[in-house]
Formats: C-alpha cells, structure tokens, sequence
C-alpha cells in the first residue's frame, strides 16, 4: 500500500470514522533532469537570497506575503499552526447533494480513503453502505497544507473516494472565451451528431499514452546506443488546412464506421439513433407495378406448363398400359387356338 499523505478522521454527524487518506491516482509520465551538455553534470536549482546571494539552508528560510513592492510581512509556522481552523484533523461532512449537481470542472485531485484500524471498520462500511443506497454524494470541508478545501465523497468500487474541489471563486467565468454567434445547416448537425453516435463507447479503458510509450521507445533506443525509431507513418496530422465543414463531417463518419468496424471484430453494438428529420423533397416513386404483373404471368404460364406435362405424362401411361394388355389378349387367344 502506498505511503499515507495525510491522517484524521471522517466526521459523519455524530460517527467518526479514522481514516488514512491514500492517493487514488498515480503519475507515470517521464521526468527528464536538467543536465550540462558539455560534461553532462546535473544542474540543481539553489535557493539563492537575491540580497546578499548566500546560498541558504531549509531552516534559514521562512513565509512571507508581500502586501506592497519591497514591504513583506512574515508569518510563521506557529502562527499559522495557532490559525482557528475545526477542520485540521477531521473531513468534516457538511451536506448531502446529487451528484449531477457538480460541475466537473471543479474536481480536481482524487484520493482513496482507508479505514485506520478495526474501531473504523464498522462506521466505514455504515457510510459507505449509505452512500451506496443513496443518489446523493456527501460534501466535506477538511484543511490541508494550512487551507481549508471543500470535496466530495463517493464510492468507487469498495472504497470511499474523495473528489477535491475548488471554491467556486476559483473557477474563472468562460463568457469571453466563446465564440461569435454563425450560421449552421441542419444537415451539418445531423452530421455532427451522426458522428457522435458512431463514436459512442461504452468503455474507454482501452485508451493508451502513445506519446509515452513512444518516448519510451526512444529512451531504450538510446540507452543500447542505437539510433531514434522512426515515427509510424501517419503519426503527424494535417493541421492549418481550411476544409469543407460538411466534407470533412462526412470524411470523420466513414473514418469512424471503419475503424468501429475493426475494433468490434465482427461482434456489432447497437446504438439507439435520434430520428431523422423528414426530408420535404417528395420523391417519385418507381413504377414496379407492370414487373409485378409480368412476373406474376410467367409464375402461371410455368404452373400451366407444369400442368400439361404432368397431363401429357399420364395420357401416354395410359396409351402405354392399354395396348399391353391388347398384347396380351391376342397371345392367349393364338394359344388357346
């Protein structure tokens, strides 16, 4: 089990639970060091004090907050640590709320939450067991590193998960970010949305860092001393090209139905479609009508065909058997003469 980051407990009304809190998430990207090319010696970030350029140790350091251009006013940590603050060891639950009511873009960082000890077992699983039953998450203030955060908890598998988010003045507005106001077809969305519906996943673990795994490639390659690999063709896209919209939206459906195609390996997930809407252009429709009947003549002349064979086959029979049995009659009687 990873390294605890932080310890407390769960404050759920009256129940408390102890708790450890663990991260949910892990960082697997490629960190690169700042190296000297000449020598290939690293190179380190010093804490330097632009006054007197001494190089300071961690304990000659401190906090300040700087309140007017060269006027800074230090605080330290036993000030800080002397700061009211009721939820410094505790996540405290503050209320209840659907969970379609959070905005996304106010999750930030995940972290599981683990039971600390077996007093935390019983009132772990009574929360956990409530969320569960319930179509609601719980919302929590707690404080880490000397501020308050607010979060939500939810279950994730069979453990209790803690969303951090941000306050809502820390989400900045996007009215200046959106677009001017134009023109779309309705054929152009009805494309659009046909494309998103050739899209649709229903599972998207499968998902890979290729840019990872082709640094990867590139790092080993290195390391054996053999030359960089070669991009895979077709791994830089086209960019700066102005395209037709529709073109282009036609171009991403077939693109996406083949490559649907290929990952489904035969085996075809239906998606519920949104109706069409009518065409108001009325079409003409084929005269079949005279095909019908002349088939319908052949499939009688075929039958009546069939039907004087079959006639024509028993009239011969018959013919067949009658003068047989005159055969006959004429051998008995030159016999019996």
């Amino acid at each position: 089990m990873p390294r605890p980051l932080w310890t407390g407990a769960i404050s759920f009304g009256l129940v408390t639970i102890p708790i450890k809190v663990i991260s949910a998430t892990e960082d697997h990207s490629i960190h690169f060091r700042q190296m000297h090319l000449s020598d290939m010696g690293r190179v380190r970030t010093r804490k330097v004090c632009d006054l007197d350029g001494r190089t300071l140790s961690q304990d000659e350091i401190g906090k300040g907050y700087e309140i007017a251009k060269g006027e800074t006013v230090p605080i330290t940590d036993e000030e800080l640590d002397r700061m009211p603050l009721p939820t410094a060891k505790a996540i405290e639950i503050v209320a209840f709320v659907g969970a379609d009511s959070i905005d996304p873009v106010r999750i930030a960082d995940s972290y599981y939450l683990a039971g600390d000890g077996q007093v935390a077992a019983k009132p772990y699983l009574l929360l956990r067991r409530a969320l569960e039953r319930s179509d609601r998450v719980a919302v929590a203030k707690f404080a880490w590193h000397g501020r308050e955060r607010l979060g939500t908890l939810q279950v994730r598998e069979e453990a209790i998960v803690l969303h951090v988010m941000h306050w809502p003045d820390e989400i900045r507005s996007p009215e200046s970010l959106a677009p001017k106001e134009v023109e779309l077809d309705d054929n152009e969305i009805e494309q659009a949305v046909q494309l998103t519906e050739t899209m649709a996943a229903d599972d998207i673990s499968g998902f890979r860092d290729h840019y990872r795994e082709a640094l990867e490639e590139l790092i080993e390659a290195k390391s054996e001393g053999k030359e960089a690999p070669e991009p895979a063709a077709g791994a830089e896209s086209e960019s700066g090209q102005v395209m037709d919209l529709m073109a282009a939206l036609n171009a991403s459906v077939e693109a996406a139905k083949e490559n649907r195609g290929q990952e489904e390996d035969g085996d075809a997930t239906v998606h519920t479609m949104r109706p069409r809407k009518k065409s108001t252009v009325k079409k003409t429709p084929a005269k079949r009508a005279p095909a019908k009947k002349s088939t319908a003549k052949r499939a009688t002349a075929k039958k009546s065909t069939a039907k004087e064979t079959r006639a024509k086959g028993s009239v011969t029979k018959k013919s067949h058997a009658k003068k047989a049995a005159a055969g006959e009659t004429a051998a008995e009687k030159r016999s019996a003469s």
